[in-house]
């Protein structure tokens, strides 16, 4: 994306706009209806209920931050919108906007940026308040981004010298971590813990993706539930950052306790350098929670490797699921 060489704190202060435009050009399907080639706006105006004036408008911002090209009056993608943006790509995240830029994230990022930073937290949306809507909007957005680490986290389940037969997936979301590792074992059995509503999501995915019959729901709060014992591997997917550290080794204590003999605890997350700056994605991710939840936080392996210890693990370590932002956490038992 393009940022204004004149004035970057202006371009910094109008990002909003920037959200805006690619929401409603996600929403129009734009960057699909051109695909591979090059479209006048009448081309586009005749497959799109909008004005005309609508879409030269939009168009030419897209072209500024440098999502479209534009060449006379025809307008073409640019090599990352037609990566990221147009549906037909196998890499398409567009769709992500439906959580990422919903209603709700944006109103608890700016209506006001400083209470949460005064308080050093937010309300939040009630990340452990029962069926939220916005958390099957998350299931459902989620999917582009979490297939390729869900991927790499099978790759490294079925390596294993000894593969996991049970595994228990918490706050399993659109359920593609135990799914991947579904498919990849055919002899495992997935348990996946999250609110009901949100499982109806998961529980389509893994009848999509063939594996329904291995893969169990169990409905209610991961925090309070009794979800069983003697797992082989206990997968924590995007969840101990939604949390104070207290919690979190509450909960590495409640998942230590539901393993089964050797088994092993791991989970997924986005884990900054000790200096909390860097890489970017990851150190930039703790604003994100301190804007969306009451107490999260990205963590680093030091504070990972603590809560594990306290909680009854030897420590934990971390291994980058490149070329995702995200890492594979080992809860050594």
């Amino acid at each position: 994306m393009s940022v204004s060489s004149e004035n970057p704190i202006f371009d910094l202060a109008s990002a909003y706009q920037k959200t805006a435009a690619l929401i409603a050009a996600v929403k129009l399907n734009i960057f699909t209806i051109i695909g591979k080639e090059s479209v006048s706006l009448a081309e586009l105006a005749s497959q799109i209920d909008a004005s005309e004036r609508g879409l030269r408008i939009l168009c030419d911002y897209l072209t500024v931050i440098g999502l479209l090209k534009k060449q006379q009056s025809r307008y073409s993608l640019t090599q990352v919108s037609h990566t990221f943006l147009d549906e037909l790509s196998p890499l398409a995240v567009g769709k992500v906007i439906d959580f990422i830029a919903a209603p709700e994230i944006i109103d608890l990022f700016l209506g006001d940026p400083v209470s949460f930073v005064r308080r050093g937290g937010s309300i939040g949306l009630g990340n452990i308040s029962p069926d939220h809507p916005i958390w099957v909007r998350f299931a459902q957005a989620a999917v582009p981004f979490a297939s390729a680490t869900a991927k790499r986290v099978a790759t490294h389940v079925a390596s294993l010298p000894d593969p996991p037969y049970t595994i228990l997936d918490i706050a399993a979301g659109h359920g593609l971590f135990g799914i991947e590792l579904a498919k990849a074992l055919p002899e495992a059995l997935v348990t996946a813990v999250d609110w009901a509503e949100v499982l109806r999501v998961a529980r389509g995915n893994a009848e999509v993706a063939g594996v329904a019959d291995r893969f169990r729901i169990l409905a209610g709060n991961a925090l309070e539930m009794d979800w069983g014992n003697d797992f082989d591997l206990i997968l924590l997917p995007n969840f101990l950052h939604h949390f104070d550290v207290d919690t979190c080794t509450s909960v590495l204590r409640k998942v230590k306790a539901s393993l089964s003999v050797g088994g092993q605890a791991w989970g997924i997350d986005l884990v900054p350098n000790e200096d909390r700056v860097s890489p970017p994605t990851p150190a930039m991710f703790a604003f994100w929670m301190l804007a969306t939840t009451p107490s999260g936080d990205a963590y680093t392996i030091s504070e990972l490797d603590r809560m594990a210890r306290n909680a009854g693990f030897e420590g934990a370590a971390a291994r980058p699921l490149a070329p995702t932002p995200e890492s594979l956490i080992v809860f050594r038992s």
